[in-house]
């Protein structure tokens, strides 16, 4: 059977209008404006995924107050590796942002990034001393120099006021971060994509996407079904595919079946948030406080009492509160994860779940809970909460990656997974958090591993956009001093 002749040509299709296409879109139309880009959404608005404001909490993820990015060790001793590469990544992004500020690309920044405070509360002997171990590991390197530590109650009240508020005795430590920020990824999404239109990108909405098929040239047919009218259903001819459709790129990734797919599975987690609008409540708390996760829980299931600035409006999150689906996309479908289970990952991701039976009996655990149970988790972190005065929301899927391990047979990753195939004609993201936060260096990793012959070309400008691109900050003092200071007074953050 021949394939359908293609009705349309593009240098490049990406599917799915959230974060991660809007941000290489922005790069690749900088970088090479003749190519000829489609965006291809099955929804019909950008960002309403993930990337919403509401499905997501909005943390510029720099591992100021996130714990699980510095797990303690066996010895009691505390790394801050991993948290520096996260940092270190939200740098690069936040470099990006500032150059598409004063290039004109973004508008005003306070409409997609403001100013919170990040905070880590703990409670109790064993994470207090926790919690000092990692202050200790963190405030001497540069990028961490800002952060302060406390177990003195009164100063914890005055970086977050509603959360000492009524609290019983007990011990209580945390550290304060001034540089951490609130982003709504949605807002920023939308404004990428409007930059967009008319410079040879073309954004569409209402588009499923139903098949690739490689062809002996290298490139793509894409097969797109338009579900508002079947009489529009096409075929894209690609040179280049992008899969950014969050939980979405995973089924897609399998129907290309290219080798480097081989081994991947995915686990939908869901999610739910209490929210917080009344103005008297929300005037009184500007931080996002991050504390520990529940045995078994995942990391972005740790509980956080959020700052968040949505359309102009604060408010107030809390959760989130973990729970099952098996669809993909909050928008998805039931039969998402058995129509994923393939030959190649039914070991990987059989292994995988028997190895976090903990998680599995969490979850369980969290979608049998009741109103007031969620209430009385509200409760640790603000005592004082009125139970009435906050809503039930339901947060987006996130779809953790499950792969193939050579030791354990398959293995559970709490984090993305970049998958390209060898010749560099397709990429898909996998996995969630700090996904967004890291948008930018993972497309440029993208662009690297993907157009290694046009990256010589490329670096001069991607310099221009990311001045300290290919450099550490924290080892770079004065230039992180620098670089820190412009983006922060750009994004209006400082």
């Amino acid at each position: 059977m021949t394939s359908p002749q293609p009705t349309e040509t593009a240098d490049v299709v990406l599917v799915g209008a959230g974060i991660m296409s809007a941000t290489l879109a922005t790069l690749l139309n900088d970088l090479q404006p003749d190519w000829k880009m489609v965006v291809l959404e099955r929804l019909d608005a950008a960002g309403l995924e993930s990337s919403n404001a509401w499905n997501n909490a909005g943390t510029g993820h720099s591992a100021l107050c996130e714990l699980n990015y510095a797990p303690q060790a066996a010895d009691g001793t505390v790394s801050a590796d991993k948290a520096l590469n996260i940092n270190e990544q939200f740098q690069v992004t936040r470099q990006l942002w500032s150059s598409l500020v004063e290039n004109g690309t973004l508008q005003d920044p306070s409409s997609f990034i403001n100013s919170v405070p990040h905070i880590s509360m703990v409670f109790g002997e064993e994470h207090a001393n926790y919690l000092r171990a990692r202050y200790d590991a963190f405030k001497p390197n540069k990028l961490f120099e800002r952060m302060e530590f406390t177990e003195d109650r009164s100063v914890i009240a005055d970086w977050a006021p509603l959360t000492m508020h009524g609290r019983g005795a007990g011990r209580v430590a945390a550290t304060f971060a001034p540089e951490g920020t609130d982003v709504d990824f949605g807002a920023l999404t939308n404004q990428l994509l409007d930059h967009l239109r008319g410079r040879n990108v073309s954004v569409q909405y209402g588009q499923q996407v139903t098949t690739l098929k490689r062809q002996s040239d290298g490139s793509w047919l894409v097969s797109v079904e338009d579900r508002l009218n079947s009489d529009n259903n096409r075929v894209i001819r690609a040179g280049f595919v992008f899969l950014g459709a969050g939980g979405g790129a995973l089924p897609l990734l399998q129907k290309s079946g290219i080798k480097e797919a081989k081994g991947f599975g995915g686990f939908p987690v869901s999610g739910l948030f209490l929210r917080n609008t009344d103005p008297t409540v929300t005037a009184q708390h500007n931080a996002k406080v991050y504390g520990q996760a529940s045995v078994g829980a995942p990391p972005m299931s740790v509980p956080h009492l959020d700052t968040r600035y949505v359309n102009g409006r604060r408010a107030i999150m809390f959760g989130p509160y973990g729970g099952f689906k098996p669809n993909f996309l909050k928008k998805g479908s039931l039969l998402d994860l058995p129509k994923s289970v393939r030959a190649h990952n039914l070991y990987p991701m059989t292994r995988a779940g028997m190895a976090n039976l903990d998680l599995v009996k969490y979850l369980m655990g969290e979608l049998t809970k009741t109103r007031s149970q969620r209430i009385d988790a509200l409760h640790e972190y603000y005592p004082t909460a009125d139970g009435s005065q906050w809503e039930l929301i339901e947060a987006g899927q996130r779809v953790q990656v499950m792969k193939s391990d050579p030791k354990k047979g398959g293995v559970l990753q709490f984090g993305t997974e970049l998958v390209t195939s060898a010749d560099g004609s397709i990429g898909a993201l996998l996995g969630a958090s700090p996904g967004a936060s890291t948008a930018v260096p993972i497309m440029l990793n993208l662009l690297s591993r993907c157009f290694p012959a046009k990256l010589s070309e490329w670096e001069p400008r991607i310099k221009e956009l990311i001045p300290a691109y290919g450099v550490k900050l924290n080892d770079n003092p004065r230039l992180a001093d620098e670089i820190m200071g412009h983006t922060a007074s750009v994004l209006g953050i400082d």
